[in-house]
């Protein structure tokens, strides 16, 4: 009995001593505990990595302002042209793209892109961004003017708010150089009895014509609500206007020139004779025998012997589509259909028949 108090009095007297051995480990854990201490390990090691990464990017920030004080401070200082010329031209890597965040996130939505990925700061966002840009630009060198359509429509949001100050500026430009035969010759209605007695009177005429027709349109979009202008609908119409423009250019080159085909001539000229008349139904038979011809496609066998037909040699030259010449004329040709459907809105024909379908 007195050896078991004895053992009593030990034990008690050791718990005195050391309190933790009262609250001994157990050995089963709740759930939720479990959950607990999971969530409290990972923040931890949360706050760690962005403890190193916030460390990381200071010390790069400290060795970067190091390099440029001691890059500048071994720079010989001269303020000649030519060394101002030359740090202005060579910045250096870290800043050639220094963007702001909402830049940032502005291009990523339009590429539609996630503005930010998980656990992404501001600079890989930005090395992201530019990354992105840098493999479309190598795109579209690879497929040049595959998607011409989609820059004539970043073009027309990007210089949407310079395009009312342009305009008034070349009007003003316009004035002073017009002359008034200039002018005549601009609303003066072709005659298409000039095809056959002197071709060279109609150039002027279909020049002006349709450049007026052209300049009327894009007045037209100019002159559109805002609340119009920026839907999607709206903008894609400027965008059709703007890349109408870019492909009837090289059209303009060939009237100018007085290089234009004589059958392409006749059919040009039929279409700015109807248009004026408001005979749209007549102008657009004119721009189908200008655009696909008169001459039925070959399916299947076209000689039937070892000699050529005799009447090959004589097929009229207004039966060759134009349209599958080349891509330039495809697109000239594309866009005074386009002049031709912009006209009927604008000055519709007193005539319902005259209308094109």
């Amino acid at each position: 009995m007195d050896a078991l108090k004895a053992e009593i009095a030990v034990k008690r007297k050791a718990l005195q001593e050391d309190p933790a051995l009262v609250h001994r480990p157990t050995k089963y854990m709740r759930r939720g505990d479990l959950e607990r201490l999971k969530e409290e390990r990972e923040r931890e090691e949360k706050e760690a990595r962005e403890r190193g990464r916030k460390a990381r990017e200071d010390e790069e920030r400290r060795k970067a302002r190091v390099s440029s004080q001691q890059a500048s401070s071994s720079r010989p200082r001269t303020d000649s042209p030519t060394n101002v010329a030359s740090t202005s031209a060579s910045p250096a890597p870290e800043s050639a793209f220094n963007i702001s965040n909402e830049e940032a996130v502005r291009r990523l939505r339009a590429k539609g892109q996630p503005i930010r990925l998980f656990d992404e700061s501001d600079k890989d966002r930005r090395l992201r961004l530019r990354a992105l840009e840098l493999i479309e630009e190598k795109n579209s060198e690879r497929h040049g003017g595959q998607n011409d359509f989609k820059k004539a429509l970043e073009d027309v949001e990007n210089v949407e708010r310079l395009v009312k100050d342009q305009r008034v500026q070349e009007e003003a430009k316009d004035k002073g150089k017009k002359k008034e035969s200039k002018e005549v010759e601009a609303h003066q209605v072709l005659d298409l009895e000039l095809v056959k007695t002197d071709p060279d009177k109609l150039y002027p005429i279909i020049y002006y014509a349709l450049k007026r027709t052209l300049k009327e349109w894009e007045e037209w979009m100019d002159e559109r609500p805002e609340s119009v202008k920026r839907t999607m609908q709206g903008k894609l119409a400027a965008a059709t206007q703007k890349q109408s423009a870019e492909y009837l250019k090289p059209l303009f080159k060939l009237i100018r020139a007085r290089n234009l085909p004589s059958d392409m001539l006749r059919r040009v000229a039929e279409i700015v004779h109807y248009m004026q008349n408001r005979q749209y139904q007549k102008a657009n038979d004119s721009y189908l025998r200008l655009s696909i011809g008169n001459a039925p496609w070959p399916i299947g066998v076209t000689m039937v012997g070892i000699h050529e037909r005799s009447a090959r040699e004589k097929i009229s030259a207004d039966q060759v589509a134009h349209v599958l010449n080349d891509e330039v004329s495809r697109k000239y040709i594309q866009s005074l259909k386009r002049l031709l459907t912009f006209s009927q809105t604008k000055y519709p024909p007193d005539d319902s028949t005259q209308l094109m379908g």
